[in-house]
């Protein structure tokens, strides 16, 4: 703990430089430049916060300590132990929480995602757990104010689907969402079942964050552009111009379709930027090995086919496997109530970060 005080003195000293500067006019009148300090300084706010109340506290518990070792009024120095006993389980929690706010930040935490669902093994039962797992995570987003939009899909006739893809945009998605990378096992009665056989299928999720431009550039001589005429719900023409767009990045066969803007540069400018997250994702994942030694994720390598939880529905029990966590609230979870899972897989990835740095201190 030591080693992370003295770290939190620079921080401190940091912070309070931000701060000036986001009162310097010159500064001010810079909106880029003053809207990354005001997220830098964003980012430092709660550590610096708990850092100031701990130091608070440690000088209260010692001004206490001179009242128990010199005052002769016995109430008062009764008043001074209890108040230190107070504040001395506040010190642990508050070092507690200190330890976790300093832990080392995924530097995609931030970021808006794309989500990738696929129907795996199980047939037409896999494109329907699919669907159910887009609604899942619409119904999430929802809960949390972030705004849902489908980028590319592949629906089935039975009304599920082979492949959809997502952007979710909002406050932080990457941090909650990147645990639900793998493959999602569900075990139910399927509606085309007769004899009331329970039966196992399997869906993908991949997430992307969504990866800015200085990040990684395609090259455009690698990218063929078609453009169509949007089309609504039942093939119906939203307008006469071919303002919908298709993206193919050639040396991958990477495909994204967008014709949710108003406009074809508008849908140009969302499909490229959806289609630079994707191909990015692609060559990190054609080095994964390397990659997760980089990202080191504690509750699993991300790796699509590792099957991360099961969806049990005559039991309506979830199960995730990584961490062993049994909720018996299936349909609670396919209601979009997925904070206790996620909760808890942030929690046990923050548990073996800190054990880690308890290792190298020691």
């Amino acid at each position: 703990m030591d080693k992370i005080m003295a770290q939190l003195e620079g921080l401190v000293a940091h912070y309070d430089e931000l701060q000036e500067m986001m009162a310097d006019p010159e500064v001010i009148n810079d909106t880029k430049r003053y809207m990354e300090i005001s997220k830098e300084a964003s980012d430092l706010h709660d550590v610096v916060e708990k850092y100031q109340k701990y130091k608070a506290d440690k000088k209260e518990i010692a001004d206490n300590k001179e009242i128990i070792s010199s005052e002769s009024d016995s109430d008062l120095v009764e008043m001074a132990k209890e108040e230190n006993s107070g504040l001395e389980q506040e010190i642990v929690d508050l070092e507690d929480e200190i330890k976790i706010l300093m832990l080392p930040k995924d530097p995609n935490d931030d970021k808006d995602i794309i989500m990738e669902i696929r129907g795996a093994a199980g047939g037409d039962e896999a494109s329907l757990f699919a669907g159910d797992l887009l609604r899942m995570y619409e119904k999430y987003a929802e809960r949390q104010n972030w705004q849902v939009s489908i980028v590319d899909s592949e629906p089935t006739e039975v009304g599920g689907y082979k492949r959809v893809a997502i952007m979710i945009t909002g406050d932080k998605v990457y941090s909650k969402l990147k645990y639900e990378n793998g493959a999602h096992r569900v075990q139910r009665i399927p509606v085309t079942e007769s004899q009331g056989r329970v039966h196992t299928s399997t869906a993908t999720v991949a997430v992307m964050p969504e990866y800015e431009q200085v990040d990684f550039e395609l090259d455009p001589k690698d990218i063929r552009v078609d453009v169509y005429r949007s089309s609504g719900a039942g093939g119906q023409h939203i307008n006469k111009t071919s303002s919908a767009v298709r993206m193919t990045h050639l040396p991958t066969g990477i495909v994204v379709a967008m014709q949710d803007q108003r406009s074809q540069q508008q849908n140009r400018e969302k499909a490229m930027q959806i289609l630079t997250s994707r191909v990015y994702d692609y060559y990190e994942s054609e080095n994964r090995d390397q990659y997760d030694e980089k990202r080191k994720n504690a509750v699993g390598t991300g790796d699509r086919s590792e099957r991360i939880r099961t969806y049990n529905y005559p039991q309506n029990r979830v199960t995730d496997h990584r961490i062993g966590l049994t909720l018996n609230k299936l349909d609670r979870i396919m209601n979009g109530e997925l904070d206790e899972v996620i909760d808890a897989l942030i929690l046990y990835n923050q548990t073996k970060q800190l054990e880690e740095l308890a290792d190298q201190n020691g």
